[in-house]
C-alpha cells in the first residue's frame, strides 16, 4: 500500500474504461469512487480492493450532487477529484456548415459542463476539509487544433483548460489546487479506435513519426500524470496544463 493515499477520499469520472479506469487503479491506498455513466463498463472495477462503483451523468446536476452527498455520508471527505469524463460522444468530424447545434452541446456538455458541475458539488467537501486537489483531463485539442476534426470537442477541451485554471485561482487560497493533463494520441476506448483505423496505416505512420518518442501512448501514462498532480508533494503546483504525449514535432 502507497502512503502517498491512504486514507485518502478519490472520486474518478468517466472511471468506466481506457483512462479513466487506469486512473482509478494509480490510487492504491485510497478510497476511490469509480463514476460512468455506463453502469456495465464499471463492473470491471466492482470486485477490486478499495473501489466503490457508482453510475453517474455528469451533465445531469441532480445525478452529480447526489453522488457527493453519498460520498459526503460513507466518507465524510473528498481529497481527489480527477474529471476524466468526455470524449467526442461518438461523433465525426465534418465541415462546420453539416453541424447540428445539439452535436455541438453534447459534446460541450460532458467535457467541459460536466467538469463544472463537479467542482461545484464537490468544492464544499474540500474546502471544509482545508485541502483537495482537483485535475481535470483536457487533450492536446485543448492547446491547438484537434486529430479528431470535432469542432465543439476542441472547443471543450480549450473551454476546459480555462475552466482549469480560473478554479486554481479561486480555490488557492482555501489550500486546493487544480491542475490539467492533456493527453496525446491514446488507444483507450471505441471512438480512439475508430480514429485509428479511419487514419489508415499511412496516416498512422505520420501520426508516430510526429512523436519524440515514436510510440503511442498509454492510458498508464496518462494515469501516473494524474497520480503526481494528486499527490501531496505537488501542493505548489497549481492552474497548470501538463502536455503527456511523448513529445510533439
Amino acid at each position: 500500500m502507497s502512503p502517498d493515499f491512504a486514507g485518502k477520499v478519490v472520486l474518478v469520472t468517466g472511471a468506466g474504461q481506457g483512462i479513466g479506469r487506469a486512473i482509478v487503479r494509480v490510487f492504491e491506498g485510497a478510497s476511490v469512487w469509480a463514476a460512468d455513466i455506463n453502469e456495465r463498463a464499471l463492473e470491471a472495477l466492482g470486485g477490486e480492493a478499495g473501489v466503490r462503483t457508482h453510475p453517474l451523468d455528469v451533465t445531469d446536476e441532480a445525478s452529480v450532487a447526489g453522488l457527493i452527498a453519498e460520498i459526503d455520508a460513507a466518507e465524510g471527505r473528498l481529497d481527489v477529484l480527477v474529471h476524466c469524463a468526455g470524449g467526442v460522444r461518438g461523433q465525426a468530424g465534418r465541415p462546420v456548415e453539416t453541424v447540428r447545434e445539439e452535436d455541438w452541446h453534447a459534446v460541450m456538455a460532458v467535457n467541459a459542463t460536466g467538469a463544472f458541475l463537479m467542482a461545484k458539488h464537490a468544492v464544499p467537501l474540500m474546502k471544509r476539509g482545508g485541502a483537495g486537489r482537483i485535475v481535470t483531463i483536457a487533450s492536446g485539442a485543448g492547446l491547438r487544433p484537434s486529430l479528431t476534426g470535432i469542432q465543439a470537442y476542441t472547443a471543450a477541451k480549450h473551454a476546459l483548460v480555462g475552466l482549469t485554471k480560473q478554479l486554481a485561482q479561486e480555490l488557492g487560497p482555501h489550500g486546493i489546487t487544480a491542475n490539467a493533463v492533456a493527453p496525446g494520441f491514446v488507444r483507450s476506448n471505441p471512438s480512439t479506435e475508430r480514429q485509428w483505423e479511419a487514419y489508415g496505416p499511412e496516416g498512422q505512420r505520420r501520426l508516430v513519426e510526429g512523436i519524440f518518442t515514436r510510440r503511442l501512448g498509454s492510458p498508464e501514462d496518462i494515469a501516473w500524470a494524474v497520480r503526481f498532480f494528486a499527490c501531496e508533494r505537488s501542493g505548489w503546483i497549481t492552474g497548470q496544463v501538463l502536455s503527456v504525449d511523448g513529445g510533439r514535432a
